[in-house]
């Protein structure tokens, strides 16, 4: 009989560990839709995901803490029913989390229009009671884990630490799989499922496993020599691994950021490979314990290895920057020189928590020790985005980070005093090859690969590091030519004289206000440097708002002469704010709206270019209302060029295409008023006599495609972008990032050519774009 019990033990202990490695990647799945659809009902911005990652780590933080204090209570328990009950009110709870976020999104709008202050206290209460159970749940599971990891023979440690390997799978899944596949509304489901049953089978299992008392309160002896903690020595070191963890995410992703670009599918890469590490961490706490190292050891070599790895952080652009053919190869490239940079100072890092954590032989300490961790990764995260950045940039940031936990290590036992002698030089050298191997960035150059020659090279003239995003301008010294930098992606710039490449952000401006009868009131929705708000303000409307997300963008206006000083201007009003958000909550309307957001591929940007946001801004929007809409060919596959005008159009049914004869970029301009065609005249030119990059001959010819050609194409070629599918943001729109723009321009040019002459039975070369011969040669020339 008990060789019989043995197999049986092994096989439900098997199947545990399925378990939790499909519990943890639910988790991280639940966690990126809330984010999702947090900054839909919030808005784009660093407050709201701050906000979403506070409420969701407080939760688990709760959770862990009343979880410890109830099953200290119990006189028996079954920790895989429990477990199984905890999945199960997750899943549910989950599947009524839409509903509950579009009443946040609900209060959000009603808490702007009726009070002067307090919005804040409306998002936390809206975000917890969207996410808040879910959560608690959540981090309610660690001290089962406790309980189930004694009763079936395997440490909390290994249960851990696979629940946060599943996790790592779960960033990827949910990127590359689950919402590109199913939307949200199906990724949802698909999670709430896998909570579900994972809970179902835990409930059929524990039926077969006799309860039992929690263990008591005790503090475990010595094991293999290694003195163990005191209660103080264990909080203090859960509380700096995890405020040292989430910060150092922070300040590094900030800068794998500048080189992978801010991507969906580049943070899934990113945060898998943190995971993993953690992953590993938990799983190798037997093996370190065997081998007799002690804690304080492997925290001392934890900081030492995180001042070591920030140099190779600063320069990560250098060693990812390259662009690939493969973009799935360049993508697995990306993860695994993240995870080579990261691993070390995370493993190590990663092996204090559940290291404690298998040291403890009761439900309530377990609950205190991980809610410990958590409430100290909130705060280290918030600590680093809003405070260390902006004041210190993310090196140093790091450099503060390694030697907290190089003092935290000497705080605990480390083995005999030459051992910590060794460890204490080993880190002080580490620092000072930290400190000698400083980049200079944002302050003798920027993270992103710029293209210098000995004669002309970029100095930087500006940088901040905000909580959201880091932004610098940089000026050649030949040319005089200055960048926008946002997060290693050149978003515009100022060329000097009048630069053909950058004239589109012009029209941006002018040729909303050119088309419409009367314009009085105007919205710029991203600012950028100005050009086209400029642009839009010498047309001379009576008042012009300008919304952008990041106030340090507004910041950097002086340094662009090309926008005339347009945010000096009385009738202009800026404001820091998610443009959709403002839009969402705004009563005004608005004559002009016109926008040229970051790339639609990255991430967030989504939002702007869905059919739910182009409804809100045809709601205000007067009459007889245009709208002007960037299209970057370069920037998109064809298909998704495609999909970003089928949804303009559904919309704005009287809309065109027109393409700028220089840059070759597109700009879909629409009108509310579908009983007018747009663009067979344009008013502006009788009522303002100013001077323009175009004669009105030019601007009239560069009208692409008419109404019907328009929607022809888009329904050909395109689908409809919306919150729920997120097209932009997942699947395929991430493979095209580091796509070379000729080769995306050509693409998108040749299908319009061979639309545009198919549809109007014209020969090729009649539909040819302006310019579009030119940009052939040159890939050609390139290509030999």
């Amino acid at each position: 009989m008990i060789g019989q019990a043995a197999p049986k033990q092994d096989t439900k202990r098997l199947l545990i560990y399925i378990l939790i490695v499909f519990s943890g990647l639910a988790a991280l799945s639940w966690t990126v839709i809330w984010q999702i659809r947090s900054s839909l009902a919030l808005g784009v911005s660093a407050w709201g995901t701050a906000l979403t990652l506070a409420v969701t780590m407080g939760g688990m933080c709760i959770g862990a803490l009343l979880a410890g204090q109830f099953l200290r209570d119990r006189v028996a328990v079954n920790p895989l029913r429990l477990y199984g009950v905890l999945e199960i009110l997750i899943g549910l709870s989950g599947l009524f989390f839409l509903q509950a976020i579009q009443l946040v999104e609900e209060m959000d709008t009603l808490a702007y229009a009726t009070m002067t202050q307090g919005q804040y206290t409306v998002h936390l209460l809206g975000i917890a009671m969207a996410i808040g159970l879910p959560a608690i749940c959540m981090g309610a599971t660690t001290p089962v884990f406790g309980l189930a990891a004694r009763q079936h023979g395997t440490s909390l440690s290994i249960l851990y630490g696979l629940n946060t390997l599943g996790a790592a799978l779960g960033s990827l899944v949910a990127a590359f799989m689950l919402i590109p596949f199913f939307g949200v509304v199906g990724t949802v489901h698909g999670i709430a499922a896998i909570n579900i049953i994972v809970g179902l089978i835990s409930i059929i299992i524990g039926k077969t496993t006799t309860a039992e008392s929690p263990p008591p309160e005790k503090q475990k002896p010595e094991r293999n020599g290694q003195s163990a903690l005191r209660p103080w020595q264990e909080n203090l070191l859960v509380f700096t691994t995890g405020f040292a963890s989430l910060a150092l995410e922070v300040a590094w992703f900030r800068s794998f950021t500048a080189a992978l670009w801010s991507t969906t599918a580049s943070f899934a890469i990113m945060l898998a490979s943190v995971l993993l590490s953690l992953g590993i961490a938990a799983q190798i706490v037997p093996l370190i314990r065997k081998k007799n190292v002690s804690l304080g050891t492997c925290l001392m070599l934890a900081g030492t290895f995180i001042l070591l790895a920030t140099p190779l952080v600063e320069r990560f652009d250098w060693l990812a920057g390259a662009n690939a053919q493969n973009p799935l190869y360049l993508m697995i490239n990306w993860f695994f020189l993240s995870f080579y940079i990261t691993a070390l100072p995370m493993i190590f890092l990663g092996l204090g928590l559940p290291w404690v954590l298998d040291d403890q032989s009761s439900a309530r300490r377990w609950g205190t020790l991980y809610g410990l961790n958590t409430l100290a990764a909130v705060l280290g995260s918030l600590a680093a985005g809003w405070l260390l950045l902006p004041a210190m940039g993310f090196a140093k940031t790091s450099w503060v980070m390694g030697v907290a936990v190089v003092l935290t290590g000497l705080a605990l036992p480390a083995g005999k005093p030459k051992r910590r002698m060794a460890l204490t030089l080993s880190a002080l050298a580490a620092l000072c090859v930290a400190v000698l191997l400083e980049s200079g960035v944002g302050i003798r150059r920027v993270q992103m690969n710029i293209s210098e020659t000995p004669d002309n090279r970029a100095s930087v003239l500006a940088s901040e590091e905000g909580p959201d995003s880091t932004v610098s301008v940089v000026e050649f010294t030949k040319t005089k030519e200055r960048l926008l930098i946002i997060d290693g992606f050149v978003a515009t710039a100022q060329m000097s004289g009048e630069g053909e490449s950058v004239q589109y952000m012009h029209w941006m401006g002018h040729l909303p206000m050119l088309l419409h009868p009367g314009p009085k009131t105007a919205l710029v929705i991203c600012f950028g440097t100005g050009q086209t708000a400029n642009a839009l303000r010498r047309e001379n409307p009576q008042s012009l708002k300008i919304v952008d997300i990041n106030a340090d963008v507004l910041k950097m206006a002086p340094l662009f002469q090309s926008n005339e000083g347009v945010l000096n201007d009385p009738r202009v009003t800026p404001l820091i704010m998610d443009g959709r958000a403002f839009l969402r909550r705004t009563q005004e309307t608005f004559d002009i709206i016109t926008l040229e957001p970051m790339p639609p591929t990255f991430a967030g940007v989504n939002a702007l270019y869905s059919k739910e946001f182009y409804l809100t801004a045809r709601d205000r929007l007067t009459e007889k209302g245009v709208i002007a809409q960037w299209l970057p060919f370069h920037l998109v596959s064809p298909y998704h060029g495609a999909s970003i005008t089928r949804t303009f159009v559904d919309v704005f049914p009287n809309a065109v295409l027109w393409i700028d004869p220089f840059s070759l970029t597109g700009i879909l301009i629409g009108s509310k008023d579908d009983g007018a065609t747009l663009a067979q005249t344009f008013p502006g030119f009788d009522r303002n006599e100013i001077a323009r990059p175009l004669s009105r001959e030019k601007v009239e010819q560069a009208v692409y495609l008419g109404q019907d050609a328009l929607r022809g194409f888009a329904e050909r070629y395109g689908e409809v972008i919306t919150d729920d599918n997120q097209l932009l943001a997942y699947g395929s729109a991430n493979f095209y990032t580091r796509t070379d723009v000729t080769q995306l321009n050509l693409a998108s040019y040749e299908i319009l050519k061979a639309f545009k002459a198919e549809y109007f039975k014209i020969p090729e070369s009649q539909a040819a774009i302006y310019g579009y011969e030119q940009l052939k040669a040159h890939m050609e020339k390139i290509e030999q």
